[in-house]
C-alpha cells in the first residue's frame, strides 16, 4: 500500500511540474528586442502564443516604452488610457487570457514607424482564439485534468 501511495505521489508531483513547465518565454524581436526597424508582424508570424506564456521585452530604459493599448490605441499609435505602461528596459507581461493583446512603444513617432505588437493567445493547451476575440479566465489544460485524475486516485487508495 505505501508503494503505492509514493507511485501516485510521484506521479502527482510529475504531472504538476509538466503544467507548470509547459509556459514559454518569449524574447520579443529575438536577439534584437524591442526597437525600431523590426517587423514585429512578421516576428509573431509562426508562433503560437499560449495563456500562462511571458512576453519579455528588452531595450535601452527611458529611450522606449512598452505600453499596453486597446485595439483602437494599436491601429491609432495612441497611448491615451494606456492598460500599463513601462520604460525600465526590461519588461516581462505573462499572457494571462485568451484573445489579442496590443502594444505600442509610446515615443513619439515610432509606433507609427512600426514599432507596435499585436499578440493572439490562444486557450491553454493549444486551442484557437477567433479575431477580435477579447480577455476571460484561463482554460485549464491537459496537465491540469492530470492533476485531477492523480488526486482522485491518491484520495480513492488512501480510504481502500
Amino acid at each position: 500500500m505505501a508503494n503505492a501511495l509514493s507511485l501516485v505521489a510521484v506521479l502527482l508531483c510529475v504531472a504538476s511540474y509538466g503544467a507548470l513547465s509547459s509556459a514559454r518565454t518569449f524574447t520579443v524581436g529575438d536577439d534584437q528586442g524591442w526597437m525600431s526597424g523590426i517587423d514585429y508582424t512578421d516576428w509573431t508570424s509562426g508562433k503560437t502564443f499560449a495563456v500562462g506564456d511571458k512576453l519579455l521585452f528588452s531595450y535601452r530604459s527611458q529611450e522606449h516604452t512598452v505600453t499596453e493599448v486597446s485595439k483602437s490605441g494599436y491601429y491609432t499609435c495612441s497611448g491615451s488610457g494606456a492598460l500599463s505602461d513601462d520604460t525600465s528596459g526590461w519588461t516581462v507581461v505573462t499572457l494571462t487570457g485568451p484573445g489579442t493583446r496590443y502594444f505600442i512603444c509610446n515615443v513619439t513617432g515610432l509606433c507609427s514607424s512600426g514599432m507596435k505588437l499585436a499578440v493572439t493567445v490562444a486557450e491553454s493547451g493549444g486551442g484557437t482564439v477567433p479575431s477580435g476575440a477579447s480577455g476571460g479566465a484561463p482554460t485549464p489544460g491537459v496537465g491540469s485534468a492530470v492533476v485531477v485524475v492523480a488526486t482522485g486516485v491518491l484520495i480513492k487508495l488512501a480510504l481502500f
